[in-house]
């Protein structure tokens, strides 16, 4: 199987952004802040990352939370996991939550962010009539016991 070649650019002054993995075996590649500032308790703001990239055809790239910043900042990201489509090409940005009580720093070259790339499953969408039943049925939403 051949290797899937996705394509970055760095905003000029932000070389030093490149995101890359931490360890050979990690699956995510960090994202940094391209910015100094502040989010604001109880608020979303957008980070920007200073990266712009072309995914090929039938892959996606997945914008996550890093562990360390939601254990001890109570730091999220809004829309986890973040969508980027291959046909987007403006600057990745990272829409970060502050649910902690107090103002959180983020610095120029932090990582904010981890961004996993996968590739799509052809598939094909079905209208019919009918599903086949299951032991499940319609049950959600803690159907099956607390939360």
């Amino acid at each position: 199987m051949s290797e899937a070649v996705v394509k970055i650019r760095m905003m000029s002054g932000c070389e030093d952004l490149v995101p890359a993995k931490a360890h050979a075996d990690d699956a995510a590649y960090d994202l940094r802040a391209r910015v100094d500032m502040e989010l604001p308790p109880g608020t979303s703001v957008l980070v920007p990352t200073g990266m712009f990239m072309e995914l090929p055809p039938g892959y996606e790239a997945q914008v996550r939370p890093r562990s360390g910043l939601a254990l001890k900042h109570n730091l999220m990201l809004t829309n986890s996991p973040g969508t980027i489509d291959a046909g987007y090409r403006g600057e990745v940005g990272v829409i970060m939550f502050n649910a902690g009580k107090t103002p959180f720093p983020v610095r120029r070259g932090e990582r904010i962010a981890q961004m996993v790339i996968c590739r799509l499953p052809e598939i094909e969408l079905a209208v019919v009539d009918s599903l086949s039943d299951s032991d499940r049925g319609e049950g959600g939403f803690g159907s099956t016991g607390r939360g």
